[in-house]
């Protein structure tokens, strides 16, 4: 079993308490929520959404649309369309900005690719990112490092990525096995980050990649699929990737595994470590794809989980 628990917190610096709740300041731009995590300033940059026009079909292998079409009921969906947000991390520091996953470049539809302009309108320039944390590689999450003609998005950037994605994405044994539907992203890994090159460096679980933010393993969505803990103090916050898809589904139905997840059987199991953690612990959570302000903390109900956002 994937190990997801409180050890990986310590990596952050000894004697972490339990997070009270984490203020949300006002004021903010349409897109971007920001949060203080004890004298961090953290944001949530909305880099858009598309739509899911049936989530009964197709989406969650291993449940029956009824099924699925109920748990969108419960979680406040009105009929069958799923919205799927994107939303990026930055983390301001002395050195500057830390921005975790890249966004989707405008991949995902015409309401995708917002994040830059909205980092804008915060006083977040992206010029002055100099670090961005990669929890995994799939499109709509490193998309957003380069153009498509391979000029990089965020030219004064370092990239660190988990170590066991980076291997699997530029194994060529690897691609050369791979379905043909998931080739292309081979494909993409080399180009956008060929705009960065000499500047990608891997890292390990448990690693600290930046002051006070600590990489948690959270595989199964993908081979090396990480999360990250922001700490400071006695107040942490983890974004979480896409270890959770979209809370009413799989938050609340932490067995579901919709089409994305690479390995399914691994996925689930760190989905429910994951989730009994962060209940346990109260630790709020970022997550990638879920409705603004996409903060909050996880509470149990019933056989799984909720989401209370941050602004409930």
């Amino acid at each position: 079993m994937t190990e997801i628990t409180r050890r990986a917190a310590l990596a952050a610096g000894a004697g972490l308490a339990l997070a009270p709740a984490i203020g949300a300041a006002q004021g903010t731009p349409e897109g971007v929520h920001r949060i203080r995590v004890g004298a961090l300033e953290v944001f949530v940059i909305h880099d858009g959404f598309n739509v899911r026009a049936d989530a009964t079909q197709g989406f969650v292998v291993n449940a029956q649309p009824a099924e699925v079409g109920a748990a969108l009921q419960a979680g406040g969906i009105a009929g069958t369309a799923l919205q799927n947000p994107y939303n990026v991390t930055v983390l301001r520091t002395p050195q500057g900005l830390v921005m975790f996953d890249a966004g989707t470049g405008g991949i995902a539809g015409p309401e995708s690719g917002k994040a830059p302009e909205r980092m804008r309108a915060a006083g977040l320039d992206p010029a002055q990112v100099v670090l961005i944390v990669q929890t995994h590689f799939h499109g709509d999450h490193i998309s957003g490092l380069a153009t498509n003609e391979g000029v990089a998005n965020f030219p004064n950037a370092r990239i660190m990525v988990p170590e066991r994605e980076w291997a699997f994405w530029t194994d060529a044994g690897e691609e050369s096995r791979a379905a043909p539907g998931r080739r292309p992203g081979f494909a993409m890994v080399r180009q956008r980050f060929a705009a960065y090159q000499g500047k990608v460096t891997p890292y390990a679980a448990g690693a600290q990649v930046a002051p006070g933010v600590t990489a948690v393993p959270t595989p199964g969505h993908s081979p090396g699929h990480t999360s990250l803990l922001i700490a400071d103090g006695a107040e942490q916050i983890m974004v979480i990737g896409d270890a959770v898809h979209a809370p009413a589904l799989f938050m609340a139905n932490p067995q579901w595994y919709p089409i994305f997840d690479m390995d399914p059987t691994q996925a689930v199991e760190t989905r429910k470590g994951l989730l009994d953690r962060l209940a346990t612990d109260r630790i709020q959570i970022i997550g990638y794809h879920f409705p603004m302000p996409a903060t909050g903390r996880v509470e149990r109900a019933g056989t799984g989980y909720r989401l209370v956002p941050s602004n409930a």
